[in-house]
């Protein structure tokens, strides 16, 4: 008989929260039994899962000993309140707010390798959409490239930051589609029909969280300490689905050819054809690949590859690597 685990899901009123319940219901994850947490204010609402209505408690109150893996699908504030506990049980924990330290980020599809031999309980990252977005796409291509920088240019949908962004996207439309006075809430600014040239406020260098959270794990996940990195992460009036502007500077030559068998042979990878790309709503919303298209060198220099990229920031992004990186886990759990 397999073995079965005890699982906690914090945060599961939210999207993430919900599409991480969900994915684990599709993939046939070895559930025990299903603890469902969120705040005071959340707490009390049912989320379905194999067929039943799951009541979402209190995560203040919870006995994290009832469990033996616990996904942090909260704030950062939450994760950092609550993760410690949860370890001091015996609980490993897959945090995706980006709001603990020393937990090493996975994408299975770049770095699988770093749970081999790892102590438990484990503190593990399912890192930003944005990063796994880039590191999908780009390990098939390590051994080919000889990467000496990456630049890149995010388009974020409002739905990574929750359901109350995605509220306000909807509201603001309807005011202006309306003729009717807008005020924003939510955002600074008029979102709708927009482009917001920062998600999320800047530090005295200029650069927000998100944007160094990018960079910070796409070097670890890439296994590429010393990457030099630029970044701009903006926020476009996207309901769901991030998309990427990403140039990879090589210190050699890039053989097209060969870069496109490497991504059409690629796990989680679906490679369009350059006389076409992929969209958001159009491709990747609901799927669980990472598009590429536009697949070229720069115009001047055939050292520089440029490609496009889009994918489901909820799904792809966020819930199913995270339910990814804990089918591995759990391999070294019995």
């Amino acid at each position: 008989m397999n073995p079965t685990f005890d699982i906690a899901v914090i945060g599961a009123t939210g999207s993430v929260g919900e599409a991480l319940v969900q994915i684990l219901e599709e993939l046939d994850f070895p559930v025990g039994t299903l603890h469902l947490l969120a705040s005071m204010e959340s707490a009390g609402s049912s989320v379905m899962f194999a067929g039943k209505k799951l009541k979402v408690r209190e995560v203040d109150s919870f006995d994290f000993s009832q469990v033996k893996l616990a996904f942090f699908a909260a704030s950062p504030a939450v994760s950092r309140s609550f993760a410690s506990k949860a370890e001091q049980a015996g609980c490993s924990v897959i945090d995706l707010s980006g709001g603990l330290d020393n937990a090493l980020p996975v994408v299975p599809e770049a770095n699988a390798h770093c749970l081999e031999n790892l102590p438990l309980p484990a503190r593990l990252a399912s890192p930003s959409s944005a990063t796994v977005a880039v590191a999908v796409a780009l390990a098939p291509l390590k051994g080919e490239l000889d990467i000496e920088q990456l630049q890149v240019m995010a388009a974020l949908a409002v739905s990574a930051q929750g359901r109350e962004a995605v509220n306000e996207l909807a509201r603001q439309t309807a005011e202006l589609l309306n003729a009717r006075p807008l005020e924003p809430r939510f955002f600074d600014r008029q979102v709708a029909f927009n482009v917001l040239a920062q998600v999320g406020a800047a530090d005295e260098q200029g650069h927000t969280f998100v944007e160094r959270r990018l960079v910070n794990e796409l070097r670890v996940v890439l296994g590429l300490p010393a990457l030099k990195i630029s970044v701009s992460c903006v926020q476009v009036p996207v309901f769901f689905g991030d998309s990427f502007s990403v140039a990879v500077h090589s210190r050699r030559p890039v053989d097209l050819p060969q870069v496109n068998a490497l991504l059409e042979q690629a796990a989680s990878v679906e490679r369009v054809e350059n006389d076409d790309y992929p969209t958001p709503v159009g491709d990747a919303v609901g799927q669980d690949v990472v598009y590429v298209g536009r697949i070229r060198h720069g115009i001047d220099e055939n050292q520089q590859l440029n490609l496009w990229l889009t994918t489901d920031n909820v799904r792809k992004g966020a819930a199913l690597n995270a339910v990814q990186v804990a089918q591995l886990l759990i391999k070294h759990m019995v």
